[in-house]
C-alpha cells in the first residue's frame, strides 16, 4: 500500500498536479494533497490521502498502510493542526482534529460504506485508527 501511494505522489509531482487528485464519487473516496508543518523540523511535508466530504469538512483516516505506528502527517497535525490541502477544485486552508464519540462512529460507518473491508484492515493495527476531520478555515496566519 505504501508503494502505491509513493507512485501516486510521483505521478502528481511529475505532472505538476494535473493528474493524481479526484473528487469523491457516490460511495467512493477522492484524493487530496495535504501539506503539514513538521513537528520537529518545521519544514513543510506533503502527502496524498484518500478522503470523503461531510458537509464543508474533508474526512480522512490516520493510517500508515494499516500498520503501526501513527503516520507522520497525523503526528504533525496533532502538534500543529493548521494545514493546507489541495483538492481537485483547488487549494483550501484547514484545521485538523480527531473525530470523537458519536461523530467518529458516524464517520467510520460512512467509511465502511465506501470500503467494506475497513474493519478487517483496521484490526491489523494495535491502536484505534483516528478519523481525521479537516475543517475549513479562512485566516491564513493561524
Amino acid at each position: 500500500m505504501k508503494l502505491a501511494w509513493r507512485v501516486h505522489r510521483g505521478i502528481y509531482r511529475i505532472t505538476g498536479g494535473r493528474v493524481g487528485l479526484w473528487r469523491p464519487k457516490p460511495r467512493g473516496w477522492g484524493t487530496l494533497r495535504l501539506t503539514t508543518v513538521g513537528r520537529r523540523t518545521g519544514a513543510e511535508r506533503a502527502v496524498i490521502l484518500g478522503y470523503f466530504e461531510d458537509g464543508p469538512n474533508l474526512v480522512t483516516m490516520a493510517m500508515n498502510g494499516w500498520a503501526d505506528p501513527e503516520p507522520a502527517w497525523w503526528l504533525n497535525l496533532q502538534a500543529r493542526p493548521d494545514a493546507r490541502v489541495v483538492v481537485r477544485d483547488g487549494p483550501r486552508l484547514v484545521r485538523a482534529r480527531a473525530a470523537q464519540g458519536e461523530e467518529r462512529a458516524r464517520l467510520w460507518s460512512m467509511w465502511r460504506e465506501i470500503d467494506t473491508g475497513l474493519d478487517g484492515m483496521a484490526a491489523l493495527r494495535s491502536s484505534e485508527t483516528a478519523v481525521v476531520i479537516l475543517e475549513p478555515r479562512t485566516d491564513p496566519t493561524r
